[in-house]
């Protein structure tokens, strides 16, 4: 059983079809079906067969295309570590949430890596409902943002920050001075960074709590941006509170009053339970939630609008 063959299978599992498999891979179907025959005839089983509603795996071909998943991981992680190792150093992947990667990462990773001289941190935006079959996966060693619905017992989940998320609006909007209503609220233009099209968090949490239409939505490419846009009196925004307090008291914002105007919630660590994870990634939960971290996040919050991405991307500290 060969890497090759494994990601084969891995993308026909994904794609759903030994055709879209081929494209992905950039390689022939006749390839791909050599590498998916050469599997079933090492491991004794059919691994899935073709239906009118697609590909139907066998119970060997689900446990297959999991643990497939899985060797990868660590050969990718592995391949990292070498050559990290060769030169001296360590890799400690992170993934965060957008709206912990643009506020609380950089001041947290700056102080964390500052600790170290041999580390090196690299940082990817995911959604939080992947947090878990990335670490699983061995695509990352840490995740930092909302936690699991869930719990799950593969692995340790801690909590770091509290955090509460307000309403803001520049001091010309027509609300400003006012404590607006639930359906006024509903009614506006709200302007929201990358955080508000994730599966869970503060702010998609509030918008669903408000009921906030999806036409009324505005995504931005970084918290920021959305920020600036609320500050010209075109909407309103949702915002950490630590983050606009400043603009607040300068007047350049105008925070909103009422129970229904924010939402309090924690930005937990999640790591694998196993006793084989990155020992950086332990150290890094550890830290996380000591006073001269959270510190570090508080007043290292925002990044350059410039270097933001909503979609996964890689900044490393070293």
């Amino acid at each position: 059983m060969t890497p090759t063959q494994l990601r084969a299978y891995s993308a026909v599992v994904r794609c759903g079809s030994v055709k879209r498999a081929a494209a992905q891979l950039e390689v022939s179907e006749s390839a791909v079906s050599l590498h998916i025959g050469q599997l079933r005839k090492e491991l004794g089983d059919q691994l899935f067969s073709r239906s009118a509603n697609g590909l139907t795996f066998t119970p060997g071909g689900l446990r297959l295309a999991s643990r497939a998943t899985e060797l990868l991981g660590l050969q990718d992680i592995t391949v990292l570590e070498v050559s990290a190792a060769g030169q001296g150093r360590r890799l400690l992947r992170v993934g965060a949430s957008s709206l912990f990667a643009e506020h609380g990462a950089p001041g947290l990773i700056e102080r964390f890596a500052s600790r170290a001289a041999d580390l090196d941190v690299e940082l990817s935006v995911r959604n939080p409902g992947s947090f878990v079959r990335a670490l699983i996966e061995r695509r990352i060693d840490i995740a930092i943002g909302p936690p699991p619905v869930l719990p799950d017992p593969a692995v340790v989940c801690r909590p770091v920050m509290y955090y509460k998320v307000v309403t803001v609006a520049g001091p010309d909007h027509p609300l400003a001075g006012t404590q607006p209503s639930p359906r006024q609220l509903r009614d506006q233009t709200w302007l929201l960074g990358p955080s508000a099209a994730a599966d869970r968090g503060a702010i998609p949490a509030l918008l669903r709590r408000l009921g906030v239409p999806d036409d009324r939505q505005q995504i931005f490419q970084s918290h920021a941006a959305a920020i600036e846009e609320a500050k010209r009196g075109h909407g309103v925004a949702a915002a950490l509170s630590f983050t606009v307090a400043p603009e607040v008291r300068k007047g350049h914002l105008v925070q909103f009053c009422g129970p229904h105007t924010g939402l309090e919630d924690v930005w937990h660590s999640l790591t694998l339970a196993e006793t084989g994870a990155p020992s950086a990634a332990a150290e890094l939960a550890r830290f996380a939630s000591t006073p001269r971290a959270i510190q570090a996040m508080m007043r290292g919050a925002g990044v350059n609008v410039g270097r933001f991405k909503p979609s996964i991307h890689v900044t490393l500290w070293s």
